[in-house]
């Protein structure tokens, strides 16, 4: 599993973490059942509070993406279908945002947005 940290970001580490296993996790880069390393290693790989990655690993059990089994570790959850395309619906929204404020930008009509968008889909199926 790896982990960028970026101190540049504005996003706290925690949220870094947090997205990046996730990610991972959606992906399939972390297969269903598999081990993450303990919270402290992680911290200590990373350079960082033990505390600050409990925090992304309570965020991912609360989620849905991870379980902990006492005394064992933390593991990837089985991935939870409706989980997984919620979270891929609102990344869609995400960038349905951007195209939109770039298409602003370049004083786009909703028509030629509209045709691109019909365009990319005949090209896609």
């Amino acid at each position: 599993m790896n982990i960028f940290i970026d101190n540049k970001s504005g996003a706290p580490i925690y949220d870094q973490i947090y997205s990046q296993i996730k990610d991972q996790i959606i992906s399939g880069a972390l297969k269903e059942n598999e081990m993450l390393p303990s919270i402290r290693g992680l911290a200590k790989d990373l350079r960082i509070s033990f505390i600050t990655t409990k925090h992304a690993y309570d965020e991912l059990e609360k989620e849905g993406f991870i379980y902990t089994v006492p005394a064992k570790g933390c593991y990837v959850a089985s991935k939870n279908v409706e989980l997984i395309r919620e979270e891929n619906l609102k990344k869609i929204e995400e960038y349905i945002e951007q195209i939109l404020k770039l298409a602003a930008s370049c004083n786009l009509s909703k028509e030629e947005v509209l045709a691109m968008v019909n365009f990319s889909l005949e090209e896609w199926k």
